[in-house]
């Protein structure tokens, strides 16, 4: 159980690092949705409404909706800084509940039909970086919608009123809600949508069923007010937007080097070699250090022979001081170079003080 916990947080904090820069590149969405129909008031045109008059009807009234149903399906663009845009196509569909108004009668019964509403709309929205779980947006859409009645019927004691009709007309829409981010590319949506087709108006008819009995049709305009809940998912083809650049790598520090002298045909130390080799130490111990070369070299007087086993003892004494003061002896690399690569050069056989020398070098 630990193990799965500890693989499960990984796996959040993983997929939490990559959702949390913004949408970037092609997606697409979609959900399913509620849809709340507000009360219309429909009111009759002026043909339709001096016919309806003749009959003893008013020019206006109130259809009532059941909740309904839909459904929406967009493909966008992030541009990496929260903002998208986005083409969408949705779908509404809720039945008539009731029909009321009209000259009075009371309200209709044998009520029949159902409103459906479709189209396009274009939509900006932002996505706010609140948190790698938690992204929120609010966004608006303009576009073009069809407002379909589809065998609206209503009769009462007195009249009957009706429409089987459609009319497009245009639309906009206000979006507030959030996504929850499940991975790079995929992530749940729920949010809230007011969308207003502006305006719809329908072929339909108006009877009086009382004598005087008639028949008028014409025209009758109504408003149409949605307020949905979607629930939706995502998918991001894109992913998110590329993480910034990591910083230049800091170069290395430059190798430090230390020089401890030696007199003439000796390999011990005296006190200044053990002030140097201590600070060489302590050097060490203040820088990241990998790898500590102590190399051991002599002047040309002597042979080449006994000169190359003089620079190993000396490169032994050193590496032994660095052991004591505390350096592990696996970091350092002890050798000897004999009379070779003279600090300064001279003649064979001939003294010089600066070549007989150990360089302590930092790595």
């Amino acid at each position: 159980m630990r193990a799965l916990l500890l693989a499960t947080a990984a796996w959040l904090g993983a997929a939490g690092a990559a959702a949390a820069q913004p949408l970037s590149g092609v997606y697409i969405g979609g959900g399913a949705m509620l849809n709340f129909l507000q009360d219309s008031d429909v009111t009759l045109g002026a043909g339709l409404a001096g016919s309806a008059a003749t009959l003893g009807m008013g020019n206006s009234g109130t259809v009532k909706y059941n909740l309904g149903y839909g459904g929406a399906l967009a493909v966008g663009y992030g541009f990496g800084n929260g903002l998208r845009a986005e083409l969408e196509g949705s779908y509404r569909y809720n039945e008539v509940d009731s029909i009321s108004g009209f000259g009075g009668g009371g309200s209709f019964g044998q009520i029949r039909g159902s409103q459906r509403t479709y189209g396009m709309m274009a939509n900006v929205l932002y996505e706010f970086d609140v948190s790698p779980r938690f992204r929120p947006y609010l966004g608006a859409g303009v576009g073009w919608m069809w407002t379909e009645w589809h065998a609206v019927r209503g009769t009462n004691s007195i009249a009957r009123i009706g429409s089987d009709d459609t009319d497009s007309s245009f639309a906009y829409q206000l979006i507030a809600g959030f996504a929850v981010p499940i991975s790079q590319r995929w992530a749940l949506t729920l949010d809230y949508r007011f969308l207003q087709v502006v305006d719809p108006e329908l072929d339909g008819l108006a009877a009086r069923v009382a004598a005087p009995n008639g028949v008028s049709r014409g025209s009758m305009s109504t408003d149409s007010f949605n307020h949905s809940v979607m629930f939706g998912v995502r998918y991001a083809f894109g992913g998110a937007a590329p993480a910034a650049a990591a910083p230049p790598a800091v170069a290395p520090a430059p190798a430090r080097t230390f020089l401890v002298f030696f007199d003439w045909n000796r390999a011990d130390l005296n006190d200044r070699a053990r002030q140097i080799i201590s600070e060489a130490a302590q050097a060490r111990s203040q820088q990241q250090v990998t790898r500590i070369e102590v190399n051991g070299y002599t002047d040309t007087s002597g042979s080449a022979q006994y000169n190359q086993g003089l620079s190993v003892r000396r490169a032994n004494a050193v590496a032994s001081e660095l052991v004591r003061l505390g350096v592990p002896r696996q970091e350092i690399v002890a050798q000897g170079f004999g009379e070779t690569n003279l600090l300064v050069a001279t003649p064979d056989n001939t003294r010089e003080p600066q070549n007989r020398r150990v360089e302590i070098i930092l790595r």
